[in-house]
């Protein structure tokens, strides 16, 4: 994975790092190749030891509500396999992986993360309506259309890098062109201010 430059998404960050009355909010948006090279090879090796790289993996339900996956898949696609089912494959989880390590790298590492960690989200309105979006100003339904498929990162609390204390609430959003072989990663948290009442 290779984090690739971007001056339409330097500047909405610019805008997502904001405080709303007790809340520091901190968000960033980032756009990697999928093209592997070097330790990313080294490492799509050892994970495709665990399966083949087009084996289907399982998802969790997705964290929005809206249409079922499978039926959404079907009326944008026409197929059962469209890009909204609720399963990948490794190689596509493998993406979603190498992202998560490049983005948070050098102080997490996700490599064992599971499938059941990640969700497809059925409602992208709901994604593009979310409170990161919405700061960068129009952003988000104009993306979305360009890039339908979503994923979210939904790890439990051990493995959450924004689950320390103060944490009020974060996201983690993929958007996957697999035409393009890229990917955006759209992380976003609030963390409380420290209050000086005391």
């Amino acid at each position: 994975m290779k984090l690739l430059e971007n001056s339409s998404f330097e500047a909405i960050n610019s805008q997502l790092t904001v405080e709303t009355g007790d809340a520091h909010i901190i968000g960033r948006i980032e756009s990697y190749s999928c093209k592997m090279a070097g330790d990313d090879k080294h490492m799509f090796k050892q994970f495709c030891q665990e399966g083949q790289p087009h084996v289907l993996e399982a998802l969790s339900p997705p964290q929005t509500t809206g249409i079922s996956p499978s039926r959404l898949s079907k009326s944008q696609s026409g197929d059962e396999e469209g890009p909204l089912s609720d399963k990948c494959s490794r190689k596509t989880l493998f993406y979603l992986i190498a992202t998560l390590n490049e983005s948070f790298r050098p102080d997490y590492d996700f490599s064992a993360a599971k499938s059941h960690e990640f969700s497809r989200e059925p409602s992208l309105n709901w994604v593009g309506a979310g409170p990161g979006l919405a700061m960068g100003g129009g952003f988000g339904t104009a993306f979305l259309t360009a890039v339908p498929w979503c994923c979210s990162y939904n790890p439990d609390l051990d493995s959450d890098p924004f689950g320390e204390d103060g944490s009020l609430w974060s996201f983690n959003y993929f958007f996957y062109n697999k035409r393009l072989k890229r990917i955006v990663f759209f992380t976003c948290r609030s963390i409380r201010l420290p209050w000086d009442g005391w």
